[in-house]
């Protein structure tokens, strides 16, 4: 037909056709003719406009609903779908844009079904009962109104348009609702859909009106598609209107084919015209803004219709500016995906209640899942017989993290758990995870510690409790009975800098004052007495020398300044160890285990021994292993010496029940060992891991959910806050930290004797050049110091004579003093 059109009718344009199949051939018989086929409902995104440039598409791409469609399913939280399309050219086009639009938000496409046009009522229920036997309870539609209407009717029948499943069917059905009867629609209650919208305008509605009136008054309502052709043939009118009346329509080229198909195509003139025209064609139509961007229609808003009581109700609208709406043309900040953007719709089964999107599957396989059983720390998981039933009953705080876990899965996982004896005549939780590589279990649930080796093999979830290892001692008895436990506050380094700081301050002092004080002169023996005397009754403020020289007011400010924190230091320290106990361990770290040569105890069947001897160079034949609490209880009393062992190393999880029982005798001490916690394995590449792993973010999240489960297994515990500390170190204060009140008393005393000498020596090294000129230069030094020393030369004032009262103020005036007390008679006329 498209032959004849342009062979015999010398058409420049064909409309047409409608399938996507029947396109397909006439575009490239348009491309040969150079006349654009122009196409309002041939819909598949294999028939592209830029790979074909005489094929103008005015209706929209199928690719162009995968957005919105994702939308939906995104917005109800549903993270599975089963794709059921028609098994034609237009069906199948679509799939792939689908399936890469859910990937975007990580929605797993769980299967595919095609069904063809041809196939028989017996094939297509069997197919409905494959989706039947699945629990993805999400199905996307996409199919000819034809065809689905046939699909739908058959689904009703089967009972899968009934509570619990989501229907969502792809414009290609939702368009041409209309045309269908209402038996057929009538078994697509419930179903949700999309369409492209079109705006309302006075134009539309006079239209309508005339179609009703005049044209066609026993039809039904006219859908995109009758609105899409009205607006072609005024796009085809314009662009005609745009070309000089004196074209010729066909010229005498032709193109030469192949005698099999078809001998000559001629080639139109016009046809390049007119599809320039309609490219640049811009109006306002039926449905809508036309204007073509790439030689097709753009899309912009979807509207969201639910097929409710034979008729679909609008309720709400997707654009790809603000996702979804409850009307087309509001504009938001950002775009939306929730689902209360949007009416709430009538589900299948009519009902309000949203479904969960998945089910049971009908004969679905159990999962099975191995938890290990062990006869200690019974409060993480505890596997148990019931006496009747003989069936295991399991509990404990992995278990109840798991089972919380699973309820939060937007589909059922079917287990069953198995439990797996740990223990020295048993298997380990090595062991365990192996039969998990090989697929022998299905998982393992319980205290499994993710490891670095352990991943390699086995996938693991994120850890839904931190732990680490730790290593734990027995606690040393009590130290405040010990009779020279005041010495304990300060460390020896700081005792002997004190001890230093005070005899320098004593002697800074006394050369500063020896010359113009009294109370520092006297013998050899009195003055080192005074030395030593008045250093250290400073420390309780009991000293009597009055002080003259403002130097050594200066240094004795700065040195009172830190006696008084030493002593409030000291005091405090020394009340602490006297008042609180101090729990001290019998072994500092690791060096003094291995250099004792102690035995060192691990829980049995854990990883732990691999990291004692691997990583921390522990001789196997010093490693013990017990199971329980008890165990570990009796093993650190009796010692290493007597059969026990001189410390545990564990996991954390394990340590803290365990110190929380024995909390008065036993300790953590030195550094921890971290692993990446405590998770759920599965074999390499399960698809649980990722949505277990999300689940258990959201567990543990829960605060009320993570206090009642904690409460459950652990409130029982006693409560020991001495467990808190991990590290022990030195309760002495050292000399670092009053390091810089040292520093600070060296500077003054050194300044303040910088300061005196250099005034020394201006008033004395004068003289002595004068009478010692011939003097060496240590001579004349010497006679520095005995001119400094002698007691003879500068008496304080003691007599009545003026001379001698006016001689001592003139030295102690060159001795840097304010202020002397003369202690004696002078009367005023002396003066």
């Amino acid at each position: 037909a498209a032959l004849e059109l342009i062979d015999k009718e010398e058409v420049d344009a064909i409309i047409g056709p409608q399938t996507s199949k029947q396109a397909r051939f006439v575009i490239d018989v348009g491309q040969k003719a150079q006349v654009p086929v122009i196409s309002y409902s041939a819909t598949s995104p294999s028939l592209s406009p830029t790979q074909n440039p005489f094929f103008v598409r005015i209706a929209l791409d199928d690719s162009t609903q995968a957005k919105a469609i994702t939308a939906i399913v995104q917005a109800y939280g549903w993270h599975e779908v089963i794709l059921i399309y028609e098994d034609t050219e237009y069906g199948s086009d679509l799939i792939p844009y689908l399936a890469h639009e859910f990937q975007q938000v990580d929605i797993r496409v769980s299967s595919r079904f095609s069904i063809s046009p041809n196939d028989s009522k017996f094939r297509i229920l069997k197919k409905l009962n494959k989706v039947m036997a699945m629990q993805t309870r999400v199905i996307v539609v996409h199919m000819s109104s034809s065809f689905g209407s046939k699909f739908f009717f058959l689904a009703k029948d089967v009972a899968m348009i009934s509570e619990g499943y989501v229907w969502i069917i792809t414009d290609g059905l939702s368009s041409l609702l209309d045309p269908m009867g209402v038996k057929d629609i009538g078994s697509m209650q419930g179903v949700l859909g999309i369409r492209p919208y079109i705006p309302q305008s006075k134009g539309l509605k006079n239209f309508k009106r005339k179609w009703k009136s005049r044209i066609h008054s026993s039809s039904t309502k006219l859908n995109i598609f009758g609105y899409w052709a009205y607006d072609t043939i005024w796009a085809l009118a314009k662009a005609v209107e745009m070309i000089p009346q004196e074209s010729s329509s066909v010229n005498g080229e032709n193109h030469h084919r192949n005698t099999s198909q078809f001998p000559v195509i001629k080639v139109s003139k016009r046809g390049k015209m007119i599809l320039n025209g309609l490219l640049k064609t811009k109006f306002k139509g039926l449905s809508g803004d036309f204007s073509l961007v790439g030689g097709q229609l753009q899309a912009s808003t979807f509207e969201i219709i639910n097929v409710i009581d034979n008729e679909e109700k609008v309720i709400g609208y997707w654009t790809l500016e603000n996702g979804l709406t409850r009307k087309p043309d509001k504009a938001k900040n950002g775009k939306s995906m929730s689902k209360y953007e949007l009416k709430p719709p009538i589900w299948p089964g009519n009902t309000k209640d949203i479904p969960r999107g998945w089910t049971t599957p009908i004969g679905g396989k159990k999962l099975k899942i191995a938890v290990p059983h062990k006869p200690g720390f019974e409060a993480y998981l505890k596997v148990a017989r019931d006496p009747y039933t003989k069936e295991f009953i399991i509990t404990g705080f992995s278990h109840d993290v798991f089972e919380e876990a699973l309820a939060l899965l937007p589909f059922p996982v079917p287990h069953k758990l198995i439990p797996f004896s740990i223990g020295p005549n048993a298997g380990t939780y090595d062991v365990l995870l192996s039969y998990v590589k090989n697929q022998t279990y299905d998982a393992a649930v319980g205290d499994i510690t993710n490891l670095a080796n352990r991943s390699q093999y086995v996938d693991f979830t994120l850890p839904y409790l931190q732990s680490d290892v730790s290593m734990v001692v027995k606690i040393k008895d009590d130290e405040s009975n010990n009779m020279w436990i005041f010495l304990k506050p300060l460390s020896w380094d700081l005792w002997l800098t004190t001890g230093v700081a005070f005899v320098c301050t004593g002697l800074v002092v006394w050369i500063l004052e020896h010359r113009i004080n009294n109370e520092f002169r006297g013998s050899a023996h009195q003055q080192v007495g005074t030395v030593f005397w008045f250093s250290f009754s400073i420390l309780v403020f009991a000293h009597r020398e009055k002080i003259i020289n403002n130097l050594s007011k200066f240094v004795l400010i700065i040195w009172i300044f830190v006696v008084l924190i030493l002593t409030q230091s000291y005091t405090a320290s020394l009340a602490s160890m006297l008042t609180v106990q101090h729990l001290q361990p019998t072994i500092i770290d690791i060096d003094e285990l291995k250099k004792n040569g102690d035995f060192v105890g691990y829980e049995t069947g854990s990883f732990v021994k691999d990291l004692l001897v691997k990583q921390l160079d522990f001789d196997e034949s010093k490693l013990r292993d017990y199971g329980t609490a008890e165990e570990f209880d009796k093993a650190l009393s009796k010692g290493s010496q007597n059969g026990g062992v001189g410390a545990i190393f564990g996991a954390r999880h394990c340590v803290e029940l365990f110190l929380a029982k024995y909390c008065d005798k036993y300790m953590i001490v030195g550094p921890t060992y971290n692993t990446d916690g405590l998770g759920f394995a599965f074999p390499r590449g399960s698809r649980l891991v990722h949505n277990i792993s999300r689940a258990i973010l959201s567990v543990i999240e829960n605060k009320s959910t993570m206090d009642a489960m904690e409460h459950k297994y652990f409130s029982h515990q006693k409560a020991c806050q001495t467990n808190k500390r991990t590290t022990i170190s030195s309760s002495s204060l050292g000399l670092y930290s009053f390091g810089g009140l040292f520093i600070i008393t060296a500077v003054a005393s050194v300044s303040s004797l910088i300061i005196y000498c250099t005034k020394f020596l201006q008033s004395h090294w004068t003289t002595i050049q004068t009478v010692h000129h011939d003097s060496s230069f240590w001579s004349k030094i010497s006679e520095l110091v005995k001119h400094f020393y002698d007691q003879s030369l500068y008496p304080l004032p003691a007599t009545n004579s003026t001379l001698q009262s006016v001689e001592a103020l003139h030295d102690v005036e060159n001795e840097g003093v304010d202020t002397v007390v003369i202690v004696g008679n002078v009367s005023s006329s002396n003066l």
